[in-house]
């Protein structure tokens, strides 16, 4: 477990879990259900989390 990098899976948890509230939030601003704002929420939230890991990956490889 050397050179195991602590801060990769908190920040790509962190910044999963505010895409869900930033666009739930949204989504209920701009009128939708509960329901509906919270689906589509966690879709961002899974299109976020992969973004942000296939970029985390790539900059490793490059090393």
């Amino acid at each position: 477990m050397r050179r195991y990098n602590f801060w990769s899976p908190i920040l790509l948890i962190a910044v999963a879990l505010i895409v869900r509230s930033l666009v739930t939030n949204l989504g209920i601003l701009f009128g939708m259900s509960q329901e509906a704002a919270s689906s589509i929420a966690m879709i961002a939230m899974v299109i976020a989390a992969l973004i942000m890991f296939n970029r985390m990956t790539k900059a490793r490889r490059k090393k």
